[in-house]
């Protein structure tokens, strides 16, 4: 369960919104994830993980480092900045928060393809509000059974 008590985070996120694609939030991410265990990046890891062509994995790692998100030299290893961090952990914050929704709403098929469609789209308002939700069914399990058997009980739309 993600708490979102990194304003920090919101407020890089907020200043960069309009300078950041989904693209780049989605390479964002994938270094965090991978920096979490490892400390760093390497071009072609980060190709290999987002399934993409170590040229555009290149292109895209020099375009979020000049927006100050990470320390890249030429055919070394990729470094978050203190920034980018912060941001990378958000955005991991709200990927998994959203992915628990959706698993607490019985979605299993395609969890990751339906997370990736919405997290670049929901408000901080929002999100918010979904991670109380989680939270709540997470602390009161009585209505997370209930909710999870009124769900299985429902034929699903066609």
């Amino acid at each position: 369960m993600s708490k979102f008590h990194t304003v920090r985070g919101y407020q890089l996120l907020s200043q960069n919104k309009n300078l950041l694609t989904s693209a780049m939030e989605d390479y964002l991410e994938m270094i965090y994830r991978n920096s979490l265990k490892e400390g760093y990046m390497r071009i072609n890891t980060l190709s290999e993980l987002l399934n993409v062509a170590a040229p555009s994995a290149t292109k895209m790692v020099q375009k979020l480092s000049k927006l100050g998100l990470l320390d890249y030299k030429k055919y070394g290893i990729i470094f978050l900045t203190e920034n980018g961090r912060e941001i990378g952990k958000f955005l991991l914050e709200r990927h998994n928060t959203i992915q628990e929704f959706l698993g607490n709403l019985g979605v299993s098929e395609d969890i990751l393809t339906e997370t990736e469609l919405i997290e670049h789209y929901v408000s901080l308002a929002t999100l918010n509000k979904i991670g109380l939700f989680n939270k709540f069914l997470l602390d009161n399990a009585d209505i997370s059974n209930k909710l999870t058997a009124y769900i299985r009980s429902k034929k699903p739309y066609k």
